[in-house]
């Protein structure tokens, strides 16, 4: 089995590698900004988020709403990067998805359905982020 090399790769696998950078770099758009939205709901009016008492990762609201601002603009960042065809955004995409996925399993209590959607969403863009290495052999 021979590989291609990036100059002479088919129409197939230079549209799925297209594809999946394009669907990652969405995720971590919509990811990203989902994300920054919770943080700044969390910041502006903490009072609105309830978790029960025996919470074992019980962080003050505020703490959280800075995690996920920071998480967010960080993914957001990256998503452009990946629209731009940038190496370095590939890796930081995977790495603030990973972030943003843990983030939203701790996250859980305060908005389970929210954290459920950002999981699934970080989930997709590190196996789109992963592929395309993939993609384009």
């Amino acid at each position: 089995m021979t590989y291609e090399s990036s100059d002479q790769m088919s129409p197939a696998k230079a549209g799925w590698s297209v594809g999946l950078s394009t669907t990652a770099a969405v995720f971590l758009l919509l990811g990203g900004t989902f994300q920054f939205l919770a943080g700044l709901a969390a910041l502006i009016h903490d009072e609105f988020f309830v978790v029960g008492e025996n919470y074992i990762y019980s962080f003050d609201v505020t703490t959280w709403g800075w995690i996920h601002l920071l998480v967010g603009i960080v993914a957001f960042i990256a998503g452009l990067g990946v629209l731009r065809v940038a190496t370095w955004a590939r890796v930081v995409g995977i790495i603030a998805a990973a972030l943003g996925a843990i983030g939203n399993f701790l996250w859980l209590p305060y908005e389970p359905w929210w954290s459920i959607l950002l999981i699934v969403l970080y989930v997709a863009v590190i196996w789109a982020l992963a592929s395309l290495g993939r993609a384009r052999r």
